[in-house]
C-alpha cells in the first residue's frame, strides 16, 4: 500500500509538470529551487575539475544528436539492450557522475518532477557560464526518452569535411553558423590522440602528415602521440591532450579556438577545414576580433541545440534514475490512472 501511495505521488508530480512547450523557469512552481541546485552541484564539480565544462558540452551534444535532447545517452545497457553510451563515438563520454549527483540532489528536493533531459541541459548551460561563456536563459520542460540503442548512434566525425558535417547538422535543424560556433567549444577540454592520429602520419591515406598543420604543432603532437596508438574506434585507454594547444588557460571557453584555427594550430581535421571555406573563415575572423559576438552567438546556438527533438507534455517520462527507464510497475500504474506519461 505504501509503495502504491508513493507511486501515486510520483504520477501527480509528473502531471503537474506537463506542458505543451518549453518555457523559461518551467519548474518555478513544481520545484522552485531546481535550477539553483543544478548550478550548485555543477559549481562544486567545476571547482575540483574545470574540464567538467567540456565533458558536459560533449555529453549534451551527443545526446541531442540522437533522437533529440531526451537524456537517452545517460541510460545504461541492460541484458536485452545495448545502449547509446556503448557506441564507439560515445566511449570517451564522461561527467555522467555530475548528472547523477544533480539528479540525487534534485530528487531529495522534489521527487519525480525534474527530467534528466532538463538536468543535462541546465548543467551544460551552467558549465558554459563557469568556463567564461555567456550565462544564457534556457527554456525547460523536456521529458526523458524511452529508447537508447547503440545502433542508432551516428555522430559527425572529426574526419568529416565541412560539407559533410553541415549535412549532418542540417538534419537536426542547425546551420553553418551553428556548426562554426559550436565547434568553438574546442577552445576548452581534452582530446584523445586517436581522434587526430591520421593527420599526424597518414592524412587522407597519403602516408604523410596533413600539410596544412603548423610544423611546430605537428612535431609537438607527434612526440606526444606515437603512430602505434589505438584507432578512433577503441580509444578508451588512449592519451588525452589539451584540445587547445595555443591557450594559456585550456579550460576557458573563449574565442581562442579561432586564433588557433586561423594559424593552422587546431588538432582536429574538421576544425581546421573551417579556415578554408568562405563563410566559416569570415565567421572565425569575426569571432576572433570580437569575443563578445562569439559569446552571444554561442549561447544562441546552444539554446537552438537544446530545442532539437525534445519530448514534451505527455511524451516520454520523468526518470527517477537517469541511468534507467522507469520500471514496468510504475508504467502499469500510470496506465490505470490515465496519466499522460
Amino acid at each position: 500500500m505504501a509503495v502504491l501511495f508513493l507511486a501515486l505521488l510520483l504520477l501527480v508530480a509528473q502531471a503537474a509538470t506537463t506542458s505543451s512547450s518549453l518555457q523559461l523557469h518551467f519548474y518555478s512552481n513544481s520545484c522552485p529551487r531546481a535550477e539553483i541546485i543544478v548550478r550548485q552541484v555543477v559549481q562544486s564539480h567545476f571547482q575540483r575539475d574545470p574540464s567538467v565544462t567540456s565533458g558536459l558540452l560533449r555529453l549534451f551534444f551527443h545526446d541531442c544528436f540522437i533522437r533529440g535532447c531526451d537524456a537517452s545517452v545517460l541510460i545504461d545497457s541492460t541484458d536485452d539492450n545495448i545502449a547509446e553510451k556503448e557506441a564507439p563515438p560515445n566511449l570517451t563520454l564522461r561527467t555522467f557522475d555530475v548528472i547523477d549527483d544533480i539528479k540525487a540532489a534534485v530528487e531529495k528536493e522534489c521527487t519525480g518532477v525534474v527530467s534528466c533531459a532538463d538536468i543535462l541541459a541546465l548543467a551544460t548551460r551552467d558549465g558554459v557560464a563557469l568556463a567564461g561563456g555567456a550565462a544564457y536563459d534556457l527554456p525547460t520542460g523536456r521529458r526523458d526518452g524511452l529508447v537508447s540503442r547503440m545502433g542508432d548512434v551516428i555522430i559527425p566525425s572529426p574526419l568529416f569535411s565541412v560539407e559533410k558535417a553541415l549535412a549532418a547538422f542540417k538534419k537536426i535543424n542547425l546551420d553553418l553558423v551553428d556548426l562554426t560556433t559550436l565547434l568553438g567549444a574546442h577552445s576548452t577540454g581534452l582530446c584523445h590522440c586517436g581522434f587526430f592520429l591520421e593527420r599526424l602520419y597518414n592524412f587522407k591515406n597519403s602516408g604523410l602528415p596533413d600539410p596544412t598543420m603548423n610544423p611546430t604543432l605537428l612535431k609537438t603532437l607527434q612526440n606526444k602521440c606515437p603512430p602505434h596508438l589505438v584507432t578512433i574506434q577503441n580509444i578508451t585507454d588512449d592519451i588525452a591532450l589539451s584540445m587547445n594547444q595555443v591557450a594559456t588557460t585550456p579550460f576557458l571557453l573563449d574565442n581562442s579556438f579561432y586564433r588557433a584555427l586561423l594559424n593552422n594550430k587546431v588538432v582536429l581535421q574538421l576544425d581546421q577545414e573551417l579556415a578554408y571555406t568562405d563563410m566559416t573563415n569570415k565567421l572565425a575572423v569575426k569571432y576572433l576580433n570580437d569575443p563578445e559576438v562569439f559569446r552571444q552567438q554561442f549561447a544562441k546556438s546552444m539554446i537552438k541545440l537544446g530545442n532539437v527533438g525534445v519530448l514534451m507534455g505527455g511524451e516520454g517520462e520523468i526518470r527517477v534514475d537517469c541511468r534507467r527507464i522507469n520500471g514496468a510497475a510504475t508504467s502499469s500504474l500510470r496506465a490505470k490512472l490515465g496519466a499522460k506519461n
